[in-house]
């Protein structure tokens, strides 16, 4: 259930708009592209487009009995960890950063967008397998710093694969054991972070593991611990 098209604006935004349109777009089904002309990320920032790179998007059809669908952010960043920590040599090189980015040796690998249509969650997904995106706020990296650049195919349907028994455990099981696997494979507690709250000031704090929901626990210089619910995350003094 993956389609594969040589050049779209976004794959997230023709999904959004096959949903509008009422078109059924069921679950494990994949749009991806060679090349994104108008790719979104997190923030506003535009994605990088670069040949050879994964960029593909899927649909949640979310229902009453589902998890808060905020935490498929945190899904979806283990699922992209799954396809990805099984082509490295040193998987432990690989981690998750809140919510979803995934970092190999702390530079960007991996970024991932969720945006609501409707009653269905939209995820866009991007991987440097053969080239990083050359961003002035962060270091990035791609596979094939480490090899030959993984098939684009074959990862796409391994990245399929590995969402789909995601959101089957995350249905199933809930969030206690999503926070505990995200936090496995995550940067370790007292890594220093900077957080950009929506409409306040930076501010400054050590990584404090994940409440129950999901949000981020900052442990700010006088002890207290904070909750963050939203933000732009970066590892500080490492560029990501």
């Amino acid at each position: 259930m993956i389609r594969f098209v040589t050049e779209t604006g976004s794959t997230n935004s023709d999904l959004a708009t096959r949903l509008r349109a009422g078109e059924v777009v069921p679950e494990g089904h994949w749009l991806v592209a060679d090349r994104q002309a108008a790719g979104r990320g997190r923030q506003g920032r535009t994605w990088f487009d670069g040949t050879g790179n994964f960029m593909g998007s899927t649909v949640v059809h979310l229902s009453p009995r589902d998890p808060n669908p905020a935490t498929l952010a945190l899904v979806a960043g283990i699922a992209g960890y799954e396809a990805v920590s099984g082509l490295l040599a040193e998987p432990g090189r690989l981690k998750l950063k809140w919510p979803n980015d995934l970092l190999l040796d702390h530079a960007k690998l991996a970024g991932i967008l969720l945006e609501r249509e409707g009653p269905a969650i939209v995820v866009g997904m991007g991987v440097n397998l053969a080239a990083p995106p050359d961003l002035p706020d962060r270091e990035t990296i791609a596979l094939s710093a480490f090899g030959p650049a993984p098939d684009r195919d074959l990862f796409a349907r391994t990245l399929a694969s590995a969402f789909d028994r995601e959101i089957d455990r995350w249905r199933t099981y809930g969030l206690e054991p999503l926070i505990r696997r995200w936090e496995s494979v995550a940067h370790s507690r007292g890594t220093e972070l900077t957080v950009n709250p929506p409409g306040e000031d930076r501010i400054v704090g050590t990584f404090d593991g994940l409440m129950a929901d999901g949000a981020l626990l900052l442990r700010l210089a006088d002890g207290t611990v904070r909750a963050i619910h939203a933000g732009d995350v970066m590892l500080v003094n490492q560029g990501n």
